[in-house]
């Protein structure tokens, strides 16, 4: 890797105590970059239902696309990293509990508004939803097709009380 960046191994440790910091360090990145996106979407004017089918139908889309550098690491290295490396999983725990709290807000947000009609422990079904949303990337990205993407979209659907013209 540090030849392919022409990185002397050198620098590369002056900045980075291991592979293994380099490897939160990316995490974290990455993570900093999607709460940023997050916060974005699920900031936009109309109702909370709107915000999340904003959210949940751009996840779709990247997950989707023809740039494979957009898709989501944590499916790509969830596993993987999760038995190998304790403070990249410790990132990968602090990125994903950061999601789930604003999806939380979110569905609060709407059952406060009443365009969700949300069961009453959102922090669930926050969780329940990423969970839903994470497996499906991954069986998209296994089966190279969009399927358990469109399930996913149906079942966050069902399980947040939206209708298909959110």
């Amino acid at each position: 890797m540090l030849t392919a960046a022409q990185v002397p191994k050198g620098s590369f440790y002056h900045y980075f105590g291991s592979k293994e910091a380099f490897g939160e360090a990316v995490l974290e990145t990455y993570f900093a970059g999607y709460l940023a996106r997050m916060d974005l979407l699920l900031s936009q004017p109309g109702t909370a239902a709107q915000r999340l089918s904003g959210y949940f139908d751009d996840w779709l889309d990247s997950q989707t696309g023809d740039e494979a550098s957009s898709r989501c690491p944590v499916v790509k290295l969830g596993a993987e990293v999760s038995d190998l490396s304790e403070s990249m999983r410790a990132a990968l725990e602090r990125g994903t509990r950061c999601i789930t709290e604003r999806l939380a807000r979110c569905i609060d947000a709407g059952r406060a508004d009443g365009s969700l009609s949300a069961p009453a422990d959102s922090r669930a079904a926050a969780v329940t939803l990423y969970q839903n949303w994470l497996g499906a990337s991954l069986l998209a990205k296994i089966a190279r097709d969009r399927a358990p993407l469109d399930t996913a979209m149906a079942g966050t659907r069902q399980l947040l009380g939206l209708t298909q013209n959110v």
